[in-house]
Order: C-alpha cells, then sequence, then structure tokens
C-alpha cells in the first residue's frame, strides 16, 4: 500500500464468512464500481490525476486540506488481484462482525479503522500514494479475533489455527515489517494503523480514565485474595 496498486492482504486465506450481510454487500459493490471507473479512465489517460485526487498522498492531506482523502482511498484499488483479495477478506471477517454489531455499528467501526489506518499512513509514510482497503479490514479481522478467539479458521485454506492466535501472526508479521522498513508495495504502517485505532475502540482507550481505572482494578483483582475462617479475621480484622 505504501506504493500505487498494493495495499496488501497478500495471501491470507481464512475461514467461512457465511451468507453476506448488507453493509458489507454494499461495500463489495462500492469498491467494485470504482474499480471498472478507474479501468476506465486508464483506458483514457485519466488514472494518474483520478489517483492523485481520491487515492491516499499525505502530503495534499496536511498541506492542501484534502480531507477526503482519508476516506476515498479505501475504494481504490490496483489490479484485480488486489480487490478481490480485499473483498475476500471483507467478507470472511466483515459479515459475522455485522452479524453481531449490526450495521450501524460495523460501518462506524469500518470508516474508524479506515480512516485510523490514513491517518497513521500519514505520518509513517508521508511520500506514499496509498490506495485499498485492507487498513479497515485488518481492524475488522482483529475485532473478529476479539470477538471469537477461539474460532478455527485455516490459514492458505490448509492450516487450522485460532483466530486470535491468526490475529497475533499477522500483526507480528505487520510489525516486523515495518520495523525493517520493507519496501514491497504493501501498506504495513496502514495494517498496523487500522489494528491500533481498532484496538482503542474496541477497549474504549481513549477513555483514558475509564481505561487506566479498568487496569488498576483488574491487577488488584489479581492480587485478592479471599480468606476464610476464625483465624483469617483476626490477621485482618480492618475491610
Amino acid at each position: 500500500m505504501n506504493r500505487a496498486y498494493r495495499d496488501g492482504g497478500g495471501g491470507y486465506s481464512l475461514g467461512i464468512g457465511g451468507a453476506i450481510t448488507p453493509a458489507v454487500k454494499y461495500l463489495v459493490i462500492a469498491n467494485a464500481s470504482v474499480f471498472l471507473l478507474k479501468v476506465l479512465l486508464a483506458s483514457l489517460d485519466l488514472e494518474a490525476v483520478f489517483l492523485r485526487l481520491f487515492g491516499l498522498v499525505p502530503s495534499l492531506v496536511y498541506r492542501s486540506l484534502f480531507l477526503w482523502q482519508l476516506v476515498t482511498y479505501l475504494f481504490i484499488h490496483g489490479d484485480l488481484g488486489h480487490i478481490l483479495i480485499n473483498m475476500f477478506m471483507l467478507w470472511m471477517f466483515g459479515a459475522e462482525m455485522e452479524r453481531t454489531w449490526g450495521t450501524r455499528r460495523f460501518l462506524n467501526y469500518y470508516f474508524l479503522t479506515g480512516v485510523g489506518a490514513g491517518i497513521v499512513t500519514c505520518f509513517f509514510s508521508p511520500q506514499s500514494l496509498t490506495i485499498g482497503a485492507s487498513g479497515a479490514i485488518f481492524g475488522v479481522m482483529l475485532a473478529y479475533g476479539m470477538t471469537f478467539p477461539n474460532r478455527e479458521i485455516l490459514f492458505w485454506f490448509i492450516f487450522p489455527m485460532k483466530a486470535k492466535h491468526f490475529v497475533l501472526l499477522m500483526g507480528g508479521i505487520e510489525l516486523l515489517a515495518s520495523a525493517n522498513w520493507v519496501s514491497d508495495g504493501i501498506g504495513h504502517f496502514a495494517h498496523l494503523g487500522g489494528m491500533l485505532f481498532g484496538y482503542i475502540y474496541l477497549k474504549r482507550a481513549w477513555r483514558l480514565k475509564e481505561w487506566v481505572s479498568e487496569m488498576r482494578w483488574k491487577a488488584r483483582r489479581r492480587r485478592f485474595e479471599v480468606m476464610d475462617g476464625e483465624e483469617e479475621r483476626k490477621k485482618y480484622p480492618f475491610h
């Protein structure tokens, strides 16, 4: 995703998403329509203009306030393989999450993580032209792993593993690649950004005071020991 036409997803084969849900269906239709539009514009030699206006170009976002790019880049894909992989992953994880959350919450989360992925990309890949939905899709994948941690999915359609382990594996791969600044045309920072914003949302970490209180309560609970009997009451007379 750091270069035009690649944002990744690259070859991750998963479990079963079930019947397609309304929001996922319309997202797939929108992405497919924009892909066909891009193909048409390419035949008219207008593709470069289209990508510069609606792909994610960080310099234009923070210098010229092309803020719409933080949303529009999610609907643009480079080639057929790129869009097929991303839409497959969207169906695989997104349909189940939409059934669980409902359409409104799912869409709010999808665009939150997509925009978050774009913001992270602007900070860490300022010279890139970024396109593709996989920042949001990695956020949805994280939500799936946190909601259904013990569900079994297939990696490469072959290797069974629990959803939580799959998410950790994918996150680790993206973290390693971004730490080494791998130049492979895949938006590793966008993937991590989608997961980061998804985690913040799911854990309500933006409510800092509430989040800190919850962490303290969990720490105290681990240290708490229930004492019974007369001798224990003598040792611990105060409450």
